[in-house]
């Protein structure tokens, strides 16, 4: 018998636009984290459209 399937976690994500060198130059970065979890996120700043992919 297989250990049971844990429970689904509903996650959060957000985008931003980081504005840095005074406002010379920004990038776009994107956050998933589970809401009551302190530990539990990833964060990237590389972010691409799922068109550009293709």
């Amino acid at each position: 018998m297989s250990p049971p399937e844990p429970d689904p976690v509903a996650l959060t994500g957000r985008g931003y636009r980081i504005t840095v060198d005074g406002g010379r130059d920004s990038f776009f970065a994107l956050c998933i984290e589970e809401p009551d979890s302190e530990t539990a996120w990833i964060a990237s700043d590389t972010v691409r459209s799922l068109e550009s992919m293709r």
